[in-house]
Formats: structure tokens, sequence, C-alpha cells
């Protein structure tokens, strides 16, 4: 008899935010899952990275560079097909900073990460209020158990919101320059990223 898994209800995308802009939970559209899959977006840190002192942004397409033998769309093609076929919930949970970049706010608890992904798996996050991100467009929710509220949202986090809008709107470029080069393929996901 085969034996094999079911198809995940959850797709979960983790990144290492080191600006400390990212919500340490977003619930993704389909499209924004697609758009995030490519870009790949995360900090390589101290510790899991030889050479690195301190977390340097990383755009790694699909999660994996390293591994890609067709063009990082194609991917997410086949990702769309899973997320659509089994009717799959697509997140990006943050590890990395809140409150401030690397150096000024402090890294994610393990215990909010926790909760967080608990929440998705348990299927709470579902009976959330959620507010959209004004710059990258990500669904956050207002409040889950074991989260404070202040972490849920990262500009409520920072104690200078003009550095927090500064500081957004430089990682939004990055994203914005490092996805020019996956605009050449059948699908162009440009509009899934940030407003």
């Amino acid at each position: 008899k085969e034996q094999h898994a079911a198809h995940p209800k959850n797709c979960i995308f983790l990144t290492c935010d080191a600006y400390g802009v990212l919500p340490p939970v977003s619930k993704l559209t389909s499209g924004q899952a697609l758009y995030q899959f490519v870009s790949g977006y995360t900090s390589k840190v101290a510790g899991t990275e030889r050479g690195i002192t301190e977390p340097t942004p990383n755009f790694s397409p699909c999660f994996g560079a390293a591994f890609l033998t067709v063009h990082p769309t194609r991917y997410a093609e086949l990702l769309q097909q899973k997320l659509e076929t089994h009717g799959t919930e697509a997140y990006l949970v943050n590890t990395g900073w809140s409150g401030g970049g690397y150096g000024v706010g402090e890294r994610m608890s393990i215990k909010d990460t926790r909760a967080c992904i608990n929440a998705i798996l348990d299927g709470s996050i579902n009976d959330a209020e959620f507010e959209t991100d004004e710059i990258f467009g990500f669904a956050m929710p207002k409040s889950l158990p074991g989260v404070e509220g202040d972490v849920l949202n990262p500009r409520n986090a920072w104690a200078d919101k003009d550095a927090y809008d500064a500081t957004a709107k430089k990682l939004s470029g990055m994203f914005k320059d490092n996805f020019k080069k996956y605009t050449d393929g059948p699908n162009d996901y440009t509009n899934f990223g940030p407003l």
C-alpha cells in the first residue's frame, strides 16, 4: 500500500529581516507568495554563514539559488499550481529583528516565532483580524495568542516612526531592484511586490 502524507494546508516561508521592518507573520495572497518565493529575501547571519560578522541582506531565488536547475519563475509556476490545486495558504514568518534593525532593535523572540507558527498550524490565525502593511501590502494579524500586539505591526514596535518609514522604503526599493531580473519570463509577478 502506498504511503504518503496529504498535501500541506499551509506553506511557510521563513525569512530573517535584519532591517526589522517585516512583520513576524504575514498572510500572503497567492501572488504575494510567488513574489516572495522568487525573491527569496533573508539575511545572512553570523553563526550560520562563514565570514559573516553582522547580518547581511540577501536575495536567493526560491530560498535556494544554489540548487536551481531552471529559471526561478518556473518553480513559481509549479508552486502556484500546488497552492491553487490544494487550497494551500501561504505565510511569511520573519525570525529577524523587531523594534529596529540590527544594532538598534532586538531579535524576534523564539516565543513569538513559535506562537506565530502555532497559530498557522492550528488554524487560529484565521480567526484574527488583519490590517494591511502600507509598504509591502502584507496582511498582518492585529493580535495572536502569545504575541505582543506591538510586535505584530513592525512600525508600532519602532520608537522612531520616521526611521521605520525610511528603512521600510529602502528595503522595498531593494526588493524592486532585485526583481527586475525576473520580469522577462512568461509570468511577471512584479504587481505582487512592495507597493
